[in-house]
């Protein structure tokens, strides 16, 4: 199979859908590798370690996307990439389809294979090549959150950990799953005083169990989110609905009622957001204020250290490409319902129930479609 890697042309997006090692494995199953020009190099991945590991480059993403059998990206395809996309041919990328009509429109327009690497699943009920970019986010999350807490960003000038005879500052985690796990972990590393909160009572058992009495653990309902959160000086949203539209536990009248100059990260900005104020931002102006409380709501968050992240992908990503380009999409996703769960676009169809719902189409069953 011929594999294409273009450059990411997302703002501030550098990293890259392959790195040299990622390419070397491919050419050694026998395929063929091409890579658009510089697509690495921010991060230190040069044309010239591509070379070395087998492939080709060349200048231009319509070379990439016109010779491919398969596009291996990190961000969705912008509408530019959308529309050279062609039929039948394979898009391996995170997608985020449910609050982004307009690139479902066009990946569908496209007659493409689209498979989101936020939607497969693994033997456990997890998200491999989601967690990952997760783990990253929440880590991150902690970092923008106290920048976002300093009164030159606009907050109210607190110190996370707060110092002998200060009491810390009060973080709120929306959600118990890995980005949240990760946001609490480094939270906690920091001295702050953090409570989780979610609807999952064997997670929040796991995460006591974890943690002990450094975390403080709390059930969902409308009126503990409420409580918690008009009491935080930092929100976290790391709420995920697989494939689904994020639900928004956060609303206009309590970022009204919030502290001046507490700060949200929205995590959840690529399913839409789990704020109702939340509207998606850039590494390039990652913030702006609602009634005098701080949104940090950067739609590609874990970005801003994208060589940590891209090798972080390329570990889980990798052994799925492999499957897909040894034996082709359709035996591939056959073979493994968890790769099979990741079919989001089929020639046209949409393949993905949560997506279907989110957008009001219909969705086809992925294993009908595939097995005519």
């Amino acid at each position: 199979m011929l594999i294409g890697v273009p450059k990411e042309i997302k703002v501030h997006e550098y990293r890259v859908g392959m790195t040299p090692a990622s390419v070397r494995e491919a050419v050694h199953h026998g395929h063929q590798v091409v890579v658009q020009k510089d697509a690495g190099s921010a991060i230190g991945l040069h044309d010239a370690q591509y070379v070395q590991a087998g492939a080709t480059i060349v200048e231009s993403a319509d070379e990439i996307f016109s010779a491919a059998d398969m596009i291996v990206k990190v961000k969705e395809p912008q509408l530019g990439e959308c529309a050279m996309l062609r039929e039948g041919q394979i898009l391996f990328t995170y997608l985020h389809l449910a609050p982004d009509p307009q690139q479902a429109e066009a990946l569908l327009a496209s007659g493409c294979v689209a498979i989101a690497y936020e939607t497969v699943t693994d033997v456990r009920g997890g998200l491999p090549l989601l967690a990952p970019m997760s783990e990253v986010a929440g880590r991150m999350s902690i970092q923008a959150g106290a920048h976002c807490l300093e009164m030159e960003q606009g907050g109210r000038g607190q110190l996370l950990g707060g110092v002998p005879g200060v009491p810390a500052a009060k973080v709120v985690v929306l959600g118990g799953g890995v980005a949240g796990t990760n946001a609490a972990r480094m939270a906690m590393g920091l001295e702050a005083h953090v409570t989780v909160i979610d609807m999952n009572l064997h997670r929040l058992y796991e995460l006591d169990m974890q943690f002990g009495p450094k975390l403080n653990t709390i059930f969902a309902t409308v009126d503990s989110i409420e409580e918690h959160v008009l009491e935080a000086d930092l929100v976290i949203g790391a709420v995920l609905v697989p494939g689904a539209a994020a639900p928004k536990l956060v609303t206009k009248e309590m970022v009204a009622s919030m502290k001046r100059g507490s700060v949200l990260v929205d995590i959840s900005i690529d399913q839409g957001g789990c704020f109702e104020t939340s509207k998606a931002t850039t590494h390039e102006d990652p913030t702006y204020a609602v009634d005098e409380v701080v949104h940090y709501c950067v739609a590609n968050m874990p970005g801003a250290v994208a060589r940590t992240s891209t090798f972080a992908l390329n570990n889980a990503t990798l052994p799925f490409a492999l499957a897909i380009a040894d034996k082709g999409y359709k035996a591939a996703l056959l073979e493994n319902p968890y790769l099979l769960a990741g079919l989001n676009v089929h020639k046209g169809q949409l393949t993905y129930q949560a997506v279907a719902d989110a957008l009001g189409i219909d969705a086809y069953d992925a294993f009908d479609l595939l097995s005519v």
